[in-house]
C-alpha cells in the first residue's frame, strides 16, 4: 500500500491541550493501520507562537523527532530545547508539553505507540 504525500487525514487543532495558538496533525497511519499497537504515527506541524499544552501519557510511550524548527519541551516539568534532527522521549506515566520558538513553523515526526 502506498499513500502519497498529501492524502493524509489532516487535523487543525487550535490550543491544543490547553495550548496556544494552532498545531496541524497529518496521521501517516490509522490505529487500524498500526494493528492496534498504537494510536499515533503523523507529522505534526506547531506554528510560530503555539504549542501543545502539558500533559502526561498513561499506557503509552510518545517519541518525536524534529524535522524543522526548534522547540522548548517541558521534559516531565524540566525545560529542554529541541533542535533539527533531536529525538524526544516520552515514556509512559511522565508528560511534557511543546512549543514552537522562533519564527519558522516546527515540524516534527511523532509516533505513539502501547505498552
Amino acid at each position: 500500500m502506498l499513500k502519497k504525500n498529501g492524502s493524509y487525514e489532516k487535523v487543525v487543532n487550535e490550543k491544543m491541550r490547553g495550548g496556544e495558538g494552532t498545531v496541524t496533525i497529518e496521521h501517516f497511519l490509522n490505529q487500524e493501520e498500526m494493528y492496534n499497537k498504537g494510536r499515533l504515527f503523523a507529522r505534526i506541524t506547531v506554528a510560530p507562537n503555539s504549542s501543545i499544552g502539558y500533559h502526561v501519557h498513561e499506557g503509552e510511550m510518545e517519541t518525536f523527532h524534529i524535522i524543522s524548527g526548534t522547540a522548548k519541551i517541558s521534559d516531565n516539568g524540566v525545560d529542554i530545547i529541541a533542535n533539527v534532527g533531536d529525538t524526544v522521549l516520552t515514556k509512559s506515566m511522565t508528560g511534557h508539553s511543546v512549543e514552537c520558538v522562533g519564527e519558522e513553523p516546527l515540524v516534527m515526526v511523532a509516533l505513539i505507540v502501547f505498552e
